[in-house]
């Protein structure tokens, strides 16, 4: 009868142990849903249709992960739908409004891109590491190896000590400190003229010259893909493969002009015609004299020093009315552009050419105070056909010949409602003014200028078709350590 009695308790124990478990793990979703409440997830999207889709995506997955923890769903926003603000992508001017409607209420604003992807349980216990009634600037860090141009020389006596979040990763502010930018942005308005690298300059901003926060690193915030081994403690991943939406667009359907001059046509040119020229079934070479060696077209256009706004409108003239319609994409770049055709057409899938697209790297002018944002010219510039129609149609011209054509066009598309649409695969400067591992996860499309590097060695390094990266990450047989 003991004997009995001992098994029926023991099986009593097996029964009742799931119920426990099951118990306590409702206790710590509840918890955990309750806390995720407490975060506002902003997406850094845009309004492109691709671009919006994927945004789109993201949000239904951050919600339907918040469904399954419980009642209590996160506030999840899309920066283009925010507020109609042409410098809503710089999220600094967002500050006061976060603050206004999220400063009583909530823990966290935690910012992605639209391809980072979040484990939204992991997240919440990452952030439950940091005291939430403190200022807390967190992210996945990055720094220069050496100054650059980009970042206008900062900290050019030991660059690696400033540390700012890379967007893949995903980065976080405290309420806290949201309130505490909101204050400050409301009596010292956001004075910078230029915005280039919107991350570094964000933490610039946050530093205030060591007075405020350093970023803080988080392992847990990562930019490995999510396949990776590596990625099992991680609460975010990065998909780090170069975007594909179908069959890429046929050579035919990209007509790329080449902005050069007489000066260039003995050192630039030869680059292109080593490097990536191959890849283009359409091209030409747009000069101030005609040298039918390479051959360039001289558009009537003198040369000037600085600007080239009359030189590019007449090449955006000269698409429309003299290529064949059926062509519906042009990039226009300069003659020390690096560029791979072969990536851009994979890329270009993805955009819809009957919307007037604006693509490339971009930069901002006067954002604080309205403003503009503008594709910076050296990365490339493509051009939907359709949106260079709309700004033909326009009367936005240049206001002087030698005006700054990216800065121009970027103002004529504002006015006109067109948006830019960015892709951080496109880069105004060189290789090695980027953080190593910001370009770990990129394939990059483009670089820009010919300073103090060899530039067929960048291309073949980093653009050439047959260097193309494997999905997750891995090198094929070259070592870019030195570019």
């Amino acid at each position: 009868a003991f004997a009995v009695s001992v098994v029926s308790e023991g099986a009593e124990d097996e029964t009742e142990l799931p119920v426990l478990q099951s118990s306590e793990n409702s206790r710590t979703i509840s918890k955990i849903g309750r806390e995720l409440k407490g975060i506002v997830f902003v997406i850094q999207s845009q309004s492109n249709s691709f671009h919006s889709k994927r945004a789109e995506d993201l949000k239904r997955d951050i919600l339907k992960q918040g469904v399954d923890l419980g009642k209590e769903l996160p506030t999840v926003l899309l920066i283009h739908q925010i507020v109609r603000h042409e410098g809503a992508w710089t999220i600094l001017p967002l500050m006061t409004d976060f603050s206004l409607t999220y400063g009583r209420n909530s823990s966290w604003i935690f910012f992605c891109e639209e391809d980072t992807r979040i484990q939204v349980i992991k997240l919440v216990e990452t952030l439950r590491r940091f005291d939430k009634s403190k200022e807390w600037f967190l992210g996945k860090a990055l720094y220069d190896e050496e100054s650059t141009i980009i970042h206008h020389y900062a900290f050019a006596e030991n660059p690696t000590v400033f540390k700012f979040p890379d967007f893949a990763a995903g980065w976080a502010l405290s309420i806290p400190l949201v309130n505490k930018l909101a204050k400050k942005l409301k009596s010292e308005p956001l004075k910078s003229d230029f915005t280039i690298d919107l991350k570094h300059e964000i933490a610039l901003y946050i530093w205030q010259k060591g007075e405020g926060p350093h970023l803080t690193p988080v392992p847990e915030f990562c930019t490995d893909d999510v396949n990776a081994y590596k990625a099992d403690h991680c609460a975010t991943t990065f998909s780090n493969f170069l975007p594909l939406c179908g069959e890429p667009v046929n050579k035919e359907d990209v007509f790329v002009a080449v902005k050069t001059c007489r000066k260039f046509h003995g050192d630039r040119i030869p680059v292109v015609k080593q490097t990536w020229e191959r890849e283009a079934a359409l091209i030409e070479y747009y000069s101030d004299y005609a040298d039918i060696s390479i051959p360039t077209i001289d558009l009537g256009i003198p040369n000037t020093d600085r600007g080239h706004c009359g030189k590019t409108f007449a090449i955006l003239e000269r698409f429309l009315n003299h290529t064949s319609p059926r062509t519906p994409w042009l990039v226009v770049v300069d003659d020390d552009t690096l560029i791979s055709i072969f990536r851009l057409r994979k890329l270009l899938s993805c955009y819809d050419p009957n919307e007037p697209v604006f693509l490339g790297e971009r930069y901002g002018y006067g954002l604080g105070t309205g403003g503009y944002s503008y594709i910076t010219g050296g990365g490339g510039m493509v051009f939907s056909r359709t949106a260079v129609q709309k700004l033909l149609a326009s009367k936005c011209r240049c206001y002087s010949m030698d005006a700054p054509d990216d800065m121009v066009l970027g103002m004529c598309f504002s006015g006109l409602g067109i948006p830019i649409t960015h892709s951080p695969l496109f880069h105004q400067a060189r290789p090695m003014d980027y953080p190593k591992d910001y370009l770990s996860h990129q394939i990059p499309v483009s670089f820009h200028k010919h300073w103090n590097i060899d530039p067929v060695k960048v291309y073949f390094t980093w653009l050439a078709p047959n260097t193309e990266e494997s999905r997750n990450g891995k090198k094929v047989g070259y070592n870019r350590e030195d570019l």
